[in-house]
Formats: structure tokens, sequence, C-alpha cells
């Protein structure tokens, strides 16, 4: 199937994209208008990250026998209600009420996108074929938060909410109309999902997803907390280094695809989950200068994190394909799931660092779970050479 037909997929991946991002540069109006602190207003992410890491896998259980463009439609239309209801809740209670319901949503959709980018990609072109889905994430970060913040300042933080129910509605009538069905293919048993689970070379993959994840959540939800205490920068400036951060993280989940398909994922997410580290190690110095020049410091870290975060991102779903490849939407289940327990774990550790009034510490904070990340990569590494060499006996 031509991958234009995958745009359906990557708008949904847009809209939901758009919907988590946003948060982040709405967090001081949220909490203004909701008369909530801002740790509070932090938790609309906590709330979101948790649900969709257990909702993963077992809605993944519970729709595995399900036509995969079915219940991809079922999840964009859920999705799309529940930013309606967004716009229109009354207060905090109802929004966590919201997120909760777009988290299951989301968790249902991705993971199926996903195997389904997969599935239609091939062997050969499976990188691509996944990097046109997860871009979709990336181009959220790019649109979604530079316009969620411009939309929120004009409008409300609401009319956000409500933008974004239109372009899921958009996606669902372009996965029901122009791609075609898609049926599951093998289902995995209940026990070979936790043979596969507690498979050591698994664990460490989803490992090193959980952490990497969890340094830019610590960093990215209270990024604009954190740009305006170290550097002064405005609202238009905060506009502009979200719009870099998202340009450089689509980049790199294109070439976090590419150099899967020609240098291997293992060697995608060495160097990725390096570079992010020495991105977080600028963040962490930065505090240290003037106001004038630490925005000349910070932009090229912002440009770098993003960017190597992303491509290793891409990386490690192909990582996990190629483990088991026909238990592909078992191990995408268990990434996704892995990856919001990891967003949920930086936006908590995030919340009380600026509780504690430590916003300049952020920086070193997410250094800290990208030295972790770093270290199961290579554990990962040291499992496969020992499982190439015992093949070899």
């Amino acid at each position: 199937m031509p991958h234009t037909n995958l745009l359906w997929l990557t708008l949904g991946a847009f809209s939901i994209g758009t919907e988590g991002f946003m948060i982040a540069g709405l967090l001081p109006d949220l909490a203004r208008d909701l008369n909530v602190g801002l740790p509070a207003a932090g938790h609309l992410v906590t709330v979101f990250s948790c649900a969709y890491a257990l909702g993963a896998p077992v809605i993944a259980v519970l729709t595995a026998s399900l036509e995969r463009r079915s219940l991809l439609v079922a999840a964009m239309l859920c999705f799309g209600l529940a930013n309606a209801f967004a716009a229109m809740t009354p207060n905090y209670i109802g929004l966590l009420l919201a997120r909760l319901a777009l988290a299951f949503s989301a968790a249902s959709f991705m993971p199926a996108a996903s195997g389904y980018a997969a599935a239609v990609g091939g062997s050969e072109r499976r990188g691509r074929a996944l990097s046109v889905v997860t871009n979709g994430l990336t181009l959220a970060i790019i649109a979604g938060v530079p316009l969620g913040v411009l939309i929120g300042a004009r409008f409300g933080w609401r009319a956000t909410f409500a933008s974004v129910a239109g372009m899921a509605i958009v996606s669902l009538l372009g996965i029901l109309t122009r791609m075609p069905r898609l049926q599951p293919g093998t289902i995995p048993t209940l026990a070979e999902r936790f043979a596969l689970a507690k498979r050591p070379d698994m664990l460490a993959v989803l490992a090193t997803s959980v952490l990497t994840v969890a340094s830019t959540f610590t960093m990215y939800t209270y990024l604009s907390v954190f740009l305006v205490a170290v550097a002064g920068i405005g609202a238009t400036g905060l506009v502009m280094v979200f719009l870099a951060f998202g340009v450089a993280s689509a980049i790199g989940a294109w070439l976090g695809g590419a150099s899967t398909d020609r240098w291997g994922a293992g060697v995608t997410v060495l160097v990725g989950c390096s570079l992010t580290l020495l991105a977080y190690a600028v963040l962490s110095l930065a505090p240290g200068l003037a106001s004038s020049k630490a925005v000349f410091v910070l932009l090229p870290a912002v440009l770098v994190w993003g960017a190597a975060s992303w491509a290793t991102m891409t990386a490690q779903q192909a990582r996990l394909v190629a483990l088991a490849p026909t238990l592909a939407s078992v191990s995408l289940s268990l990434n996704s799931s892995a990856i919001y327990l990891g967003s949920a774990t930086g936006a908590a550790i995030g919340a009380m660092v600026v509780a504690d009034g430590a916003v300049v510490y952020l920086g070193r904070v997410a250094a800290l779970f990208g030295v972790a990340a770093l270290l199961a990569v290579l554990i990962v590494r040291q499992l496969s050479q020992r499982q190439r060499v015992e093949g070899t006996l």
C-alpha cells in the first residue's frame, strides 16, 4: 500500500500528539482558569500518562481479534468526543476525567496505527513506515504546541481542545474512506504475551523507552517555566523555542527511520541516547550563565535534544518489532505503555522539582534519567552479543 494512505494515520497521531503536547504551553493558563496550582495542572499530564500506560496492554488484549481499520475508526471517534467534552467541562475534575478518556482512546489508536504501518511497510521499509506514524507526533510538536499557545492566548484554552476534536474527525473520515481493511493476523495467546514481557532483551529495550521518555518529560512538561526562569524568555520567544524543538523532532524522527533501515536500530538508539544526554548536560549548565547569554546556549541544546530523542524513539519501535516479528502488536503495545509510564514518571518528578522551587535543576534531573537510559542501551547490546556467541557454539 502506498505510504500516502498512511497519512491519515499521521493526522490521527498528529491530533493525539497535539492534545498531549499542547498542555505544556497551556499549563499557566489552565492553572489560573481552573484555580489550581501549577504542579496540580502538571498532574493532568501524569494522569493521562498513567491511564495510557495501564490501559494500552489491557486494550491490546481486548481488541486483539478486531479488524484493524475498525479499531482505528472507533478509537479516533472516542478521541474526538473526549476532546469536545474537555472543551466544555467547567472544572478541574471534569478535565481530569476527559484526559482519562483521551488516554484510553489514544492507547487504542497508537499501537494499532504502528502495527498497521509495520504490517504494510514490510521488513525492508518498516523503519520508514513507522516513521510516517511517528512524524504525526513530531509534527504535533511543531504545529500543535505553538498553535495551542496562540489559540489559547486569543480564544482561551478550551478552543484548543475544540480544534483537536475537529482534526480527529477529519482523520476518522480519511481512515474510514481511504484505507483498506486489515485483519489482525496471528492472535497471540495470553501465555505468549507474558513470555514476551518477561524476556530479558525485551525488558531492557522497554526500560530504555521508559527512561528516555522520563528524561524528556521531566524537562518538556515545564519547559516554558524553565526557559522563563533561566533566560527570561517572553511569550513570543517561547512559541519560537517550542517551534524549533518540534522542527528538530520531526527531522530526528525521519533520520531515526532512515538510520534504522541503513545501520540498524541498535546503533541509532546508542547514538540518539548519547546525543540526548549531551543536550541535557548543556541544559544543566545554562542556569549558571547570565540570562542574555543563556539563550544562545539553550537553543542549540534544545535542537539536539529534540532531534536525538525522537530519532531514538523511532528506532525503539523497530527494535521491538525485530525482537518478535510475529508478536509486533504485543511488543508495540508494551512500548506504548513504557512510553507513557516514562512520561508519567517524568511529569511527576518535574512537578516535585517545581513545587520545591528548584526549576533551574530540571536539566540535571533529566540528565540522570538520560544516564540510566544509556546504561540500559549498553545492557541490551551486551545481551545481544552474548546470544550471538551462544548461538555459534
